[in-house]
């Protein structure tokens, strides 16, 4: 049922893949069995010309290196506890990447319910960056692998309704950019993060 995009879907201005990969699937098959989310909410960012990039002025580190490689790479980092989870885009050298801020469960809840706590609501498990790489299983393991391969990669999905943008959330100290509007999310859907200014 589900299938791996291709990497041609990747290819894209980093402005406009990340409205376009609203409404795709994450899909992570895992032994225990697969686990399914819908990407509702992604921000972008355009470094190196971008302060609130990791790559801002083409820092590259080990942590940012993976961003500088082909479009399509899965770009982990940990922040505090919590592993969060982007989608590298841009050609090789120009380190652009996308924030996969929530997604909408859709299979393997009991999985998710148990990965994030069986008190949480459904809408809370899945409904910011790094509640989403929890209940969906995922770990720092997948740092450079590619969006295309098994067994974490994204499908084909459904279109949003109407797709809304604003600034990027959590990104204080970045002078203009903390303005930009580069924050895509499905209108009205409850599974997206809560906005805190």
């Amino acid at each position: 049922m589900y299938k791996p995009v291709n990497q041609s879907f990747f290819e894209t201005p980093v402005l406009e893949l990340a409205p376009q990969l609203l409404g795709q699937y994450i899909v992570h098959e895992k032994p225990e069995g697969r686990l399914v989310a819908r990407i509702v909410e992604t921000e972008a960012y355009h470094g190196p010309e971008d302060r609130a990039a990791h790559s801002f002025g083409n820092r590259r580190t080990k942590r940012t290196d993976v961003m500088f490689g082909e479009a399509g790479l899965v770009y982990t980092y940990q922040m505090h506890t919590h592993t969060l989870l982007n989608v590298v885009s841009g050609p090789i050298g120009t380190p652009h990447a996308i924030l996969i801020r929530a997604v909408e469960p859709v299979e393997g809840l009991e999985q998710m319910k148990e990965n994030r706590g069986s008190q949480l609501k459904m809408k809370d498990w899945t409904n910011g960056p790094g509640k989403l790489t929890k209940a969906l299983g995922i770990t720092m393991d997948y740092y450079g692998h590619h969006w295309t391969h098994e067994p974490l990669f994204i499908a084909e999905g459904s279109e949003p309704a109407a797709i809304e943008v604003g600034p990027r959330v959590g990104i204080g100290n970045t002078g203009e950019a903390v303005h930009y509007p580069w924050r895509f999310y499905e209108k009205d859907n409850p599974f997206v993060s809560k906005y805190r200014p």
